[in-house]
């Protein structure tokens, strides 16, 4: 492990919630963050922890974010630059061109069980959009866009074995699945009520502000 990679664990000890990022292991007794032992602030002199600044809720905030999407900074910058020359609320903007991403649709569509395995899919090359290749897991998908896996048994395969997994997950309402096909399609932009995430966007942007 490199010297400064944060465990997944850890990053949801640190956003103080589940980001999912695990996928349905999340949704079990094996998640990290429901242990007792580890429903704790990270650290070994945790009890001794003061409580966080200003500026450490903001930073607690964009992080939770970055982590959620896994993006790295450089990237949140470059999607944070365009959500400030776009129109309308800095931080709703930004989480919509967030929930845009392809592996993020990948994912919503029930196709794999966490986005990092959906990123993984999308640069193999496993996915098509509108029937061309891509290996573009950034690329912001818009209404009438469809999603589908490619025509390879190998690539179908895959995917059916998570579906089977994910069966019963609930796609978001401006998306649509077709799971016996491995295709989907885009219905709508998403709102700010599409996206599960708790984050205080307002407080993301004052931070990137400063």
């Amino acid at each position: 492990m490199a010297r400064y990679t944060v465990p997944v664990c850890r990053k949801c000890r640190r956003a103080g919630m589940k980001l999912y990022l695990k996928g349905v292991r999340c949704e079990t007794a094996k998640c990290a963050i429901e242990k007792q032992w580890r429903n704790k602030p990270p650290g070994a002199h945790f009890w001794i922890r003061r409580r966080p600044s200003e500026y450490g809720v903001r930073l607690r905030e964009k992080q939770k974010l970055r982590w959620y999407y896994g993006i790295l900074e450089r990237q949140f910058r470059k999607f944070l630059a365009q959500a400030q020359r776009s129109k309308g609320s800095t931080g709703e903007t930004l989480l919509i061109l967030m929930e845009r991403r392809l592996d993020n649709v990948v994912y919503r569509l029930g196709f794999t069980p966490s986005r990092k395995a959906a990123r993984q899919i999308v640069s193999h090359g496993h996915i098509l959009v509108n029937g061309r290749g891509t290996t573009v897991a950034s690329l912001k998908v818009k209404p009438g866009d469809v999603i589908e896996v490619r025509d390879r048994t190998s690539s179908r395969n895959l995917v059916r074995t998570w579906l089977a997994e994910e069966e019963g997950r609930v796609v978001p309402q401006w998306l649509s699945a077709d799971p016996a096909n491995c295709r989907g399609e885009v219905k709508s932009l998403p709102g700010r009520d599409d996206i599960s995430l708790q984050v205080n966007e307002q407080l993301i942007v004052e931070f990137c502000s400063r």
